[in-house]
């Protein structure tokens, strides 16, 4: 039987290996000085469940930008990435089924789950007691609760949205169970009661675990992100040109694909010019359709990558739920306004339209309406890419994040 959700009762099974973070050159943008306050410790583990923290690719990268941060303050960094197998996963969406929660169709849903998080937690209490340190980066609450194998561990949170945030737009919350739904909204509580400060990417996700779940304000503090490994663009840029683009590694649909290209195809009744580059995970190349006026690219090199930026007029990336999303951070760098949906982190990075232009309803309709006011003011859009990248460059480096994190 696997181990209850009970602290001290859980058990103490399921180990697995940790790999290690290595440098890379992705903190163009600002180098850190040496920190002016004491530091909170001087090695720290960073954990994630949805893939190894020492790869670039994992979350967004942001596992492994925060370690190579926290090097650079002279901290020493563990990796811990617990992995579930598929019989095990299985075996634990069918104890959910069974214990009258509901079905786990994806990946998400059943590392969400009590057997999953349980099984995560265990792992990091495994490796944490065998690694020998004292402080953990949970990025994520999927591996907690912390269960403790050891005294005087300390955890704590980095998380870009918290689940009350997440159920507002989810695309799959029609899915749940109102059972499953007092269960998540239960250990999600417990997850955050059990850190000793959670760090957030943005101010509304601090003001939503303080308000909606009871946290004193002085254990939440918001530290920002940096970006991917994009150098800020300051060559020539044609606004009058229409060009748009798109980029989604994963998740087409809920990064907005299937939103946008009904929305293309209506603004093109008004503004046949406008053409829309996409930049995609090459199984999502299904759902373009073929349009002389679209061009799909599959995966494709970081140079590609900013030259598409400094290239494109707007970024139109109307995601449905996406808590954050570095892309805009890596367009506005590139000069590029943005456009998206009037929700979560969005009207932070553009401070309430000054850099971007904010949708308020998800639907084709207004995010075609958007494109064309956007596209019918190329001096408006000079200005928001000229304050867009004076703001992210200003606000937004994974230095900023580690001396948050890592300074008192």
């Amino acid at each position: 039987m696997f181990p209850s959700n009970a602290g001290s009762d859980r058990g103490r099974k399921n180990r697995r290996h940790v790999p290690t973070v290595h440098l890379h050159p992705a903190e163009l943008i600002r180098t850190a000085p040496p920190p002016t306050r004491r530091l909170r410790f001087d090695r720290v583990a960073i954990s994630c469940v949805f893939g190894d923290p020492a790869d670039r690719r994992t979350w967004s990268g942001a596992p492994y930008n925060l370690g190579t941060a926290l090097r650079r303050l002279g901290i020493e960094v563990e990796t811990i990435h617990p992995v579930i197998g598929r019989a095990r996963r299985l075996a634990y969406a069918a104890r959910w089924l069974l214990d009258g929660y509901g079905r786990l169709s994806t990946t998400e849903q059943v590392l969400r789950a009590t057997p999953a998080r349980d099984h995560n937690a265990v792992t990091v209490a495994e490796e944490t007691a065998r690694l020998g340190v004292n402080h953990v980066i949970h990025t994520g609450t999927l591996d907690l609760p912390a269960f403790d194998l050891l005294p005087d561990i300390r955890h704590y949170l980095y998380c870009d949205q918290s689940w009350n945030l997440s159920l507002r737009h989810r695309p799959d919350a029609g899915h749940y169970t109102p059972r499953a739904l007092a269960e998540y909204e239960r250990l999600e509580r417990e997850a955050l009661a059990s850190v000793a400060h959670v760090f957030t990417f943005s101010a509304q996700t601090r003001d939503n675990i303080i308000k909606h779940y009871g946290l004193p304000a002085g254990r939440v503090t918001v530290a920002g992100s940096g970006m991917g490994n994009i150098s800020p663009y300051f060559g020539p840029k044609d606004y009058r040109a229409a060009r748009l683009l798109f980029v989604a590694k994963h998740l087409f649909r809920a990064k907005g694909g299937s939103l946008l290209l009904r929305a293309f195809a209506l603004a093109r009744r008004s503004r046949p010019d406008l053409t829309l580059t996409i930049v995609g995970d090459p199984r999502s190349r299904t759902q373009v359709p073929r349009d002389p006026h679209i061009t799909f690219l599959g995966n494709v090199s970081w140079d590609a990558l900013r030259r598409l930026y400094a290239d494109a007029t707007l970024l139109t990336q109307p995601m449905l739920n996406d808590p954050w999303g570095q892309v805009y951070l890596e367009a506005l760098c590139s000069r590029t306004p943005v456009l998206g949906l009037n929700r979560n982190g969005l009207p932070e990075i553009v401070e309430d339209g000054s850099h971007g232009i904010l949708v308020d309803e998800a639907t084709p309709e207004a995010v075609a309406a958007g494109i064309l006011s956007a596209v019918a003011d190329p001096e408006r859009l000079k200005q928001m890419g000229e304050s867009g990248q004076r703001h992210v460059m200003n606000a937004y480096s994974w230095d900023r994040v580690a001396e948050r994190i890592a300074c008192i």
